[in-house]
């Protein structure tokens, strides 16, 4: 057990050695400041501008980076469509898969699209490798999205008073070549060397230590598993996603996929201080999202490592803690601690079945999900917790009776009414998903494979894991129906736009108001008091808005065991 803590913590404290140097880069190439890979990427940036007619210099207000997120991704959504409804006869289909339904067309593209990588097929046998580069190419372009709508809220505060915030086409194509590509390059070939399928053939024929012959899927997996990881997407090559042997062969694979999925969202955050020239503050929101991130993570392991009570009143050996739906070698701490650094960041990949974790371990997951701002996704993880900064702020504020101000601008009714809107539109999302779903189980619940509690705790994961851009999930759920479909096709919508359409606009409404210099009145944002503050409001509205649902599902459950 000790050799188990020990590889997650050296995997934690590598990852955040290589994030804050990561940081200061991510910080740079979105200053414009020279790089070290400006001689490779130059060339190709000119290339995609002059193709486009883009002029990367043309530099748009808020609703104008609104206006092109929203337009290039509505393109996006319908070349997706024709893509996964004709994979049958498009090339690159050596094992002939068929053309998705509409309705599941619809729900992949819309996943995949918004960053999630909510799955409800599998990948061998309801996909091409067509389909398959597809939706690599969505996985690069939506990790991307996420970043260049964080480099505005980046850039409204690193002026004084400015409605120029940049060129959201020139923020998008460096998160793709400057950042996201050769990290992917580099886990790639650390993937191909152990082991992992990089082919455009058919399915393999093996022999088993029975003596039988086995059909074996295989495809360009090393390509498509470091942009999951790396983009905090999470949409697994095959339908067991990284518990899978192919898509994650040993333990040292394990830590390399682990360290791709916490390096970008850890280095955002330093990045931010890095832009804004306030690394202290960077600091301060790191200390935070590491804070909720640990009370989430060391309960979960230990109680995974600790093993199912029930199972040792049964007088079974639980000595290897608690191992159902777990691999081997991987290991129960190991497994822990993924399914928090998977759903704290909204990647959603797993090497573990979630549906078999302790009811308290499924508690603490949906929890990392329902907050949604312990480092979060690339990109995503500034613009959640920027909404609990501002309500931080504004709260602050009527507490010492000042105007609320953040970093020299004026907090008014208008930035407070979005905060607010975005804030309780994650648990209404959340809520009202769950609470039509098991009001009508003829449509809803009528998939359950567990009745009772842990059915509840299925069916308020999958709607937080839509809502929250996850995409991992309670697979005792039969989802891939047109209800579950279409459902969680809306919420993905709702929760990917409304979280970048609200702290784009606040931060556009700050940048162009009036700076005013800090005087000695001026409530410090950089400090740990303020901090506690940060950590306090996303406690009180998680708390009030979740744990009722909550006490339903993996509580009763875990009261029920008793």
């Amino acid at each position: 057990m000790n050799t188990e803590i020990l590889g997650i913590v050296a995997m934690f404290l590598i990852t955040l050695l290589l994030a804050i140097p990561l940081g200061k880069y991510i910080a740079k190439v979105y200053s414009n400041e020279k790089t070290f890979l400006d001689p490779v990427f130059n060339p190709i940036e000119r290339f995609f501008y002059k193709f486009s007619g883009i002029d990367p210099d043309h530099e748009m207000n808020w609703k104008q980076h609104l206006v092109a997120l929203l337009t290039i991704n509505l393109l996006w959504f319908f070349m997706s469509i024709l893509v996964l409804m004709n994979m049958s006869w498009l090339p690159l289909n050596p094992d002939g898969n068929p053309d998705m339904s509409p309705d599941l067309a619809f729900n992949t593209t819309i996943s995949f699209l918004v960053n999630c990588n909510l799955q409800h097929y599998s990948g061998e046998t309801g996909m091409s490798y067509f389909g398959q580069i597809w939706l690599m190419f969505l996985q690069f372009v939506s990790a991307a999205t996420g970043m260049a709508a964080s480099i505005v809220v980046f850039k409204a505060f690193r002026e004084k008073t400015t409605e120029k915030l940049g060129n959201f086409y020139d923020y998008l194509l460096k998160s793709i070549t400057r950042i996201l590509l050769p990290i992917s390059l580099i886990i790639g070939a650390v993937m191909v060397f152990e082991g992992m399928p990089m082919t455009f053939n058919g399915k393999d024929k093996m022999i088993t230590l029975e003596g039988k012959t086995v059909d074996v899927s295989t495809g360009p997996v090393a390509a498509f598993i470091p942009i999951k990881h790396v983009g905090t997407n999470g949409g697994g090559f095959f339908g067991a996603n990284s518990a899978h042997p192919l898509e994650n062969p040993n333990y040292f694979t394990n830590m390399v996929e682990m360290f791709a999925q916490l390096v970008i969202p850890m280095a955002m955050v330093f990045a931010f201080g890095h832009f804004i020239r306030r690394k202290k503050f960077g600091y301060m929101i790191f200390g935070v999202m590491t804070i909720g991130f640990l009370l989430l993570a060391v309960p979960t392991i230990t109680m995974e490592m600790n093993g199912n009570p029930t199972i040792s009143q049964m007088g079974i050996d639980n000595s290897l803690g608690s191992m159902e739906g777990k691999e081997i070698r991987f290991g129960a701490a190991a497994s822990g601690f993924w399914s928090i650094v998977t759903t704290v960041i909204s990647t959603g990949s797993i090497n573990s079945m979630h549906d078999s974790a302790v009811p308290l371990s499924g508690m603490t997951q949906m929890l990392a999900m329902m907050v949604n701002a312990f480092y979060g996704g690339d990109g995503a993880g500034i613009l959640n917790i920027f909404i609990y900064i501002i309500l931080a702020v504004f709260i602050s504020g009527l507490m010492v009776g000042r105007t609320p101000e953040f970093m020299g601008r004026k907090i008014e009714a208008r930035e407070m009414k979005i905060a607010m809107i975005v804030a309780l539109f994650h648990p209404f999302l959340i809520l009202v998903g769950a609470a039509v779903a098991t009001a009508f189980p003829e449509v809803g619940a009528s998939t359950l494979n567990n009745p009772g509690f842990h059915g509840f705790s299925e069916i308020l994961y999958e709607y937080t894991s839509s809502a929250a851009n996850n995409g991992s999930g309670f697979e005792g759920l039969g989802d891939n129906n047109m209800f579950w479909n279409i459902s969680t096709g809306i919420v993905l919508i709702l929760g990917r736009f409304i979280p970048i359409i609200g702290p784009v606009a606040i931060a556009g409404l700050l940048a162009k108001k009036k700076y005013i210099p800090e005087g000695e009145g001026t409530l410090k944002t950089d400090t740990s008091t303020f901090g506690i503050m940060i950590f306090a409001v996303i406690a009180i509205i998680a708390a009030l808005s979740f744990f009722p649902a909550l006490a339903l599902g993996p509580i009763a459950e875990y009261f029920s065991m008793k």
